[in-house]
């Protein structure tokens, strides 16, 4: 049976309040993107120095999620939180005193490890406030990240056309404090240690269906979140450079990116509501599936219009799948240990990220195309594809909701 504070009304308040500091928190990995022009004129830097603050920047994100999510098992998220919004306010006002682009990179990675507090952290506390809807709870706080993506851009544009990129960043070291921080406040609330029993025995019991340690699924979903995001970096990491090449324009690259965003925000909220039915293994394999499906159209088409529809596919197809891991993770594994957990399988897909977006431009440099890149995308989703497959034939999760 679930305990009476699953699913409540409480619940659903700290739900929004976790999503409206997601949007604010996860501001760090869109701000470098939005500046980085001005930083490379003010310091005369090449463009592959120019992208070395965004580079460490996802780096200490990564490292941030598995080291905020073990803080958060211990002292709870309110304290993550308050420490995390002090870091990344820290970084802010930091980077405007950096006196050269390696300085300010190393700045950068102290605030990815800031910034990474509003996606796994985040997601692994609320999931622990819900049972019956906790696929769509994951997937809207997993949600405040592409928020923030969509509207942090177009808010900080005027303060950077006024003041420059040091007043964008003075301004989003204030917002950090006086936004995380109260509304962290409203997140004091811990839950009863009663109500932990219910998802523990359920976590037992799908582990030992599926006869694999907690070490060892967490081996896989790691090498699983490696495969599916190599392959979800190619079109995101290299579309704007991909329409560059086919003679379209980087312009028209920059809306079919926006196009993956928007489409990846529905896919997160559809995914969610299918994995309350599902499950988290089942839809994150369907996620898999469709990207891979995505990936493969963008081999025999590439006219404009194709594109434009490919990738509104491919965000529609992509968006589930990291959210999905948290679900598999809590399905599987003590509830306990959930922050640490998630944190560790959110880090390996953005090695994924950070591994593809490479490969994928070593693969131009060798080849002149782009074409083997997408069938190495392929081929990595075939992995995570794999690794799904055979969790699902292992076992047939029970639902939390099942007498403990």
């Amino acid at each position: 049976m679930t305990h009476a504070i699953h699913d409540s009304a409480y619940s659903w308040l700290r739900l929004l309040v976790t999503l409206a500091i997601a949007t604010v928190a996860n501001v760090g990995i869109w701000a470098v993107i939005v500046v980085l022009p001005d930083m490379e004129a003010q310091f005369g830097a090449s463009r592959g120095e120019a992208a070395l603050p965004y580079t460490l920047t996802m780096i200490g994100f990564g490292l941030g999620n598995m080291w905020l999510g073990r803080l958060l098992d211990r002292v709870g998220v309110t304290r993550a939180l308050m420490g995390a919004a002090v870091l990344s306010a820290a970084s802010f006002t930091g980077a405007t005193f950096a006196p050269s682009m390696l300085t300010l990179s190393a700045v950068h990675f102290v605030l990815g490890l800031g910034t990474a507090i509003g996606f796994g952290p985040l997601i692994a506390d609320i999931s622990h406030w819900f049972i019956r809807r906790r696929g769509i709870a994951v997937a809207l706080v997993a949600s405040g990240n592409y928020l923030s993506g969509a509207i942090w851009p177009t808010l900080l544009a005027g303060i950077l056309a006024e003041g420059g990129w040091q007043q964008v960043y003075l301004a989003l070291a204030g917002i950090s404090i006086v936004t995380v921080i109260p509304l962290s406040l409203l997140l004091r609330r811990r839950l009863p240690l009663e109500a932990h029993g219910v998802a523990q025995a359920a976590a037992q019991l799908n582990a030992q269906s599926a006869g694999l340690s907690p070490r060892a699924l967490q081996y896989l979903l790691g090498l699983a979140g490696i495969g599916c995001c190599v392959a979800m970096s190619m079109p995101q990491v290299h579309i704007v450079a991909y329409c560059v090449g086919l003679g379209y324009g980087p312009a028209v690259g920059a809306e079919m990116l926006s196009l993956m965003l928007m489409g990846g925000v529905v896919s997160r909220i559809v995914s969610g509501l299918f994995a309350d039915r599902l499950g988290g293994v089942r839809t994150l394999l369907i996620g898999s599936v469709l990207q891979c499906i995505a990936l493969f159209l963008f081999l025999p088409y590439d006219g404009m219009v194709s594109l434009y529809v490919i990738s509104t596919l491919f965000g529609l197809a992509q968006g589930g799948i990291v959210p999905s891991y948290a679900l598999v993770v809590r399905e599987y594994m003590p509830p306990r240990e959930a922050g640490a957990r998630v944190g560790t399988v959110i880090m390996m897909t953005v090695i994924g990220m950070a591994l593809g977006g490479w490969m994928s431009g070593w693969i131009y440099d060798v080849t002149g195309s782009y074409r083997l890149a997408f069938v190495n995308g392929i081929a990595w989703n075939g992995l995570n594809i794999a690794i799904m497959v055979m969790l699902l034939m292992r076992s047939r999760p029970r639902r939390e909701l099942a007498p403990a």
